[in-house]
């Protein structure tokens, strides 16, 4: 009954069905989980008999889960049944597919919307609430900011980098090395002559090429949206390319002093995503750590905040102000004046963000400990507080102070995803109860009909591969029976091949033996690629290789003559090795 609801559903309400409504339902159970409790009105959409707290759909798993008459939670709930209930609700929850136009409009309508909402609580807050706030932050950061402050100020350590990102500008790839455009606002403290030229013998050849741009004319962030749900778009903004090639160099000095800080790189973290998963799973277990998301977080965070966090460091103060667009084009409004420090899209959003965060995260703990915090004091709360970006864990003892504090400096916690009664807690992209990972495998693409839908293809095979490992070993032989009727070539590989094949614990087959390096092959796609065309020389080249980081060479040969993302992927069938 529950496959001919579905089917009947999605025949009836379409695909909103997969992405929107059981994604509900999955969502509802989350909470219900959380609350230790379901009641009729959390599964909106699903009928209910009378008398009853839980829906008839999927009554087979939810009764495992919950008494069906009174709601509550069973004592000892069926972890496999709840594994169950989220996987068939929540898989198709983040396909990548484009909104529709009104959902878009209502995003840009929303993202506005936000930025009032910034300025407002901006003028609400009073001098001590930021007094408070810097002086937490100097607790946290001072070491930290004193020796960028320092290094800014000498400015030997700041090396700019292009990213292979679309920029405001529109320039791509190898073409970013030929910027000539210079904000006067990065002149002051970042002069074009140290940053655009590959040394000082090149800056007379440029002085009359390089084009200084005063405030009124300068680039805004170009606002854009992604495929993120069917229910609502990504909102991203595109930095202009001088921006970018500053805030790049900013991000590297303040990630790689929170790195070397003991305390610091325990709490906060930009590239690995495992101690808050770690801890979301000792929370589950435990129920001595929350897990908590904040909705729009990055557009939430106030400029106000991040100058004030960084007030009392006038060169790192200068250099961030300096590198930040102030102002915004987005579709169907035209230029913004911001008064949030950046959209995602910003290379110094992430790190900014997460130390804004942080800030308010200890700053809510202080009011509950009701005694000013110390260093000595904030190192006995490593293990139990961590950020990375908008994900956040803290102890639950401090849940309700944090969460308050958090919301009185603009701050929006999303509390349908922020968990901390029950056993159920998820932090980037891992989801625990009672300590057992009940993290799902989602769809992205929608199916391929022809191997020349080369994502989609490449999509297909690693939802095979990851529900293989999962368990799901049934669905796996369907979709191996689906793919074979989109790509004629789908052997048996390691998870390390760059061939796009079946995983198996078995190991891998070989359809024959190389003949130079007696090494096995097998015939099947990978995938092929190709920078756009972009050829780059004379002081172009000389300042791309001055910038390269670290000790080793460039691995890519023909990086002066292709550079950027590629505009497309295929997928061709070659002989390669099977691991």
């Amino acid at each position: 009954m529950d496959c001919k609801t579905v089917h009947a559903r999605f025949e009836h309400e379409g695909f909103s069905f997969l992405t929107i409504t059981l994604p509900t339902f999955g969502k509802a159970l989350e909470k219900a989980l959380d609350l230790g409790y379901a009641d009729p009105s959390s599964f909106l959409g699903f009928r209910t008999p009378r008398g009853a707290c839980l829906p008839l759909f999927l009554g087979g798993f939810t009764d495992r889960v919950f008494d069906r008459n009174s709601g509550v939670l069973l004592d000892d709930p069926d972890i496999d049944a709840i594994h169950a209930i989220r996987q068939l609700t929540l898989m198709f929850g983040k396909i990548l597919i484009p909104c529709s136009d009104a959902r878009e409009r209502a995003a840009m309508s929303g993202y506005v919307q936000c930025e009032k909402e910034v300025r407002a609580n901006d003028a609400r807050l009073d001098e001590s609430d930021f007094s408070s706030f810097r002086r937490v932050s100097k607790v946290l950061f001072g070491d930290a900011f004193s020796i960028i402050d320092q290094q800014v100020f000498d400015r030997e350590a700041v090396v700019p980098r292009h990213g292979p990102g679309s920029t405001a500008d529109k320039l791509r790839g190898n073409a970013k090395y030929l910027q000539r455009s210079w904000p006067m606002r990065l002149q002051e403290i970042f002069p074009w002559e140290e940053f655009l030229a590959p040394n000082s013998s090149f800056v007379d050849e440029l002085s009359n090429d390089v084009n200084l741009l005063e405030p009124g004319a300068e680039i805004p962030v170009k606002v854009i949206s992604v495929p993120k749900t069917l229910k609502t778009p990504r909102i991203i903004a595109m930095e202009p390319t001088a921006m970018m090639y500053v805030q790049q160099a900013l991000n590297a000095l303040i990630m790689d002093q929170v790195r070397e800080n003991d305390t610091l790189r325990r709490l906060m973290d930009t590239r690995h995503q495992e101690p808050n998963q770690f801890l979301a799973k000792r929370g589950s277990s435990r129920g001595s750590l929350a897990t908590l998301d904040l909705s729009e977080a990055s557009d939430r965070v106030s400029n106000q905040l991040v100058r004030e966090m960084l007030r009392d460091y006038p060169h790192l103060h200068w250099a961030v102000d300096a590198a930040r667009s102030r102002k915004a084009d987005v579709p169907g409004v035209g230029i913004l004046r911001l008064s949030k420090f950046a959209s995602m899209g910003s290379a110094l959003c992430f790190p900014m963000e997460a130390m804004v965060f942080l800030t308010l995260i200890f700053l809510g703990i202080e009011k509950q400990l009701n005694t000013s915090l110390d260093p000595a004091k904030v190192r006995t709360f490593v293990g139990k507080v961590r950020v990375y970006g908008d994900d956040l864990i803290v102890p639950v003892d401090y849940v309700e102070s944090v969460v308050h504090v958090l919301s009185h400096f603009g701050a929006k916690v999303n509390m349908s995803k922020s968990f901390w009664t029950g056993k159920f807690r998820e932090s980037c992209g891992k989801e625990y109860y009672d300590g057992q990972d009940v993290s799902i495998v989602r769809v992205r693409h929608e199916f391929p009909t022809h191997r020349n839908d080369a994502t989609r293809v490449m999509s297909i095979v690693s939802l095979r591969n990851q529900l293989y490992w999962a368990g799901f070993w049934q669905t796996c032989k369907w979709l191996d029976d689906e793919i074979r009727k989109v790509i004629r070539h789908f052997p048996v590989v390691s998870p390390s091949s760059r061939v796009h094949g079946r995983e198996s614990v078995l190991g891998y087959e070989s359809h024959k033996d190389d003949p130079f390096l007696h090494r096995p092959l097998v015939k099947g796609y990978v995938e092929v690629s190709k920078s756009p065309s972009n050829s780059l020389d004379d002081l172009g080249a000389l300042l791309k290789f001055f910038l390269e980081r670290g000790e080793q060479p460039m691995f890519d040969e023909q990086h002066l003559e292709r550079s950027g993302r590629p505009v497309a992927v295929d997928i061709k069938p070659r002989w390669a090795v099977p691991f």
